[in-house]
């Protein structure tokens, strides 16, 4: 494969005319961390961001970040975090899953992957935070969009549609973010023994309540919790941990989280868990380290469902009845991590036809490339919405030269 290895972002413009020249589509990575998610891709040709690493403005005191694409996501966040400041959005860790080296993920490919973690139900996803970003089209033309304040809203919002779509519309080549203050204090809630249902009803009472939740996760019973570090002392195997996290200053979230426990306590006995043990769960809950690719599950193909959350403890426990897998639940159950048993199509047909039940999604985080090319990795959309994005593709990509086929098989 060849690989074309850029220094600036006049280099991408080159490289993008020239695969257009040569009607030769380019695979576009940073540290190639996210390469097993997509359709596989012919291609032979690796457009190569990494060298495209610098932060060229960081303002803590205004909260605002721009930084290249290539940029390595582990030494970003080493970097807001000597401010006390964090990505609200909570970037998922993709390594565990696709067993690459850890916190090698670029930002780049953090916001083009578009996924968020535990705090998403509070702050909102990448998509959010993004206030701008330079790029370059698939027409090889350098343009730009937003800016670096939250209100620049002149012309369309092309951070909301760049931000999620696997750099199939656009090479960007640096983008701004918004920063936020780390919360100075955290609690999470444990309730055990609850089915997915009840504990469903807990976490849409916490997250329907005035106490500011920020995050709300179910763990079914699974004997393979305790190969997680993080998750191994909570609770039995045997049963479910229902787990409710509440951050900010310290007085207020030890005043939530007695007021909050005493709501939930018709759910059962409420425990607190705070600090440093607080966090580990809720990173593991983020990364989904209990299918991890070096434990017991790591064959097995995982799925990211996103249904309605009321409907997603139901749904998930039937999957898990009738397939055999497990699954675990984020979003307050409106996100739905499964692993399911190998099979020729991951289970894709079963799975999508029940979600046409509840109106939710589906998407193969991880599968192995044989089943990648048979199955329709992201959800196929309905024939008015894929019309809808080929007209935008087309617009941004006419001849299709970037990403080539990631998510829409061929």
């Amino acid at each position: 494969m060849d690989t074309l290895k850029v220094r600036d972002a006049k280099d991408v413009e080159l490289a993008v005319r020239d695969a257009i020249a040569a009607e030769q589509p380019l695979e576009i990575v940073g540290h190639g961390t996210k390469r097993a998610i997509g359709q596989p891709m012919a291609t032979n040709a690796l457009l190569d961001l990494s060298a495209l690493n610098a932060v060229t403005l960081y303002e803590p005191n205004e909260l605002v970040l721009t930084v290249q694409a290539g940029a390595p996501m582990a030494d970003v966040l080493s970097l807001i975090d000597s401010k006390n400041q964090q990505f609200a959005f909570d970037p998922m860790d993709t390594s565990l899953l696709l067993g690459t080296p850890r916190g090698a993920g670029t930002i780049g490919g953090a916001v083009s992957a578009g996924l968020a973690g535990p705090r998403r139900i509070k702050a909102g996803g990448a998509r959010d935070h993004l206030l701008g970003f330079n790029g370059v089209s698939g027409f090889g033309d350098s343009f730009k969009a937003g800016g670096r304040v939250v209100k620049n809203v002149t012309g369309y919002d092309l951070c909301k549609l760049l931000a999620g779509s696997w750099g199939t519309l656009s090479v960007m080549t640096e983008m701004t973010l918004k920063v936020m203050p780390k919360a100075e204090s955290e609690r999470t809630l444990v309730l055990l023994g609850l089915d997915e249902v009840m504990a469903g009803r807990a976490m849409i009472a916490a997250l329907g309540s005035s106490f500011d939740v920020s995050a709300a996760s179910h763990l079914p019973a699974s004997r393979h919790r305790g190969a997680v570090d993080a998750l191994k002392n909570i609770g039995s195997p045997e049963g479910g941990v229902t787990l409710i996290r509440l951050e900010g200053i310290g007085a207020s979230v030890l005043d939530r989280a007695k007021s909050l426990s005493g709501k939930l306590s018709s759910f059962g006995q409420v425990s607190m868990i705070e600090g440093d043990q607080s966090a580990g769960i809720w990173a593991a809950i983020r990364d989904v380290a209990i299918f991890a690719s070096t434990g017991p599950l790591g064959s097995w193909p995982v799925w990211r469902i996103v249904c309605p959350p009321a409907a997603g403890g139901a749904f998930g426990q039937a999957l898990s009845r009738d397939t055999g897998g497990e699954v675990n639940y984020d979003w307050g159950g409106g996100l739905i991590w499964a692993a399911l048993p190998p099979a020729p199509d991951a289970h894709a047909s079963m799975l999508r036809e029940r979600l046409k039940d509840i109106e939710g999604h589906a998407t193969l985080i991880r599968a192995t490339d044989q089943v990648r090319s048979v199955v329709d990795v992201f959800h196929p959309q309905r024939a008015g919405v894929a019309a809808l994005g080929q007209r935008v593709k087309e617009s941004f990509d006419p001849k299709n030269i970037l990403n080539r086929g990631r998510m829409v098989k061929a």
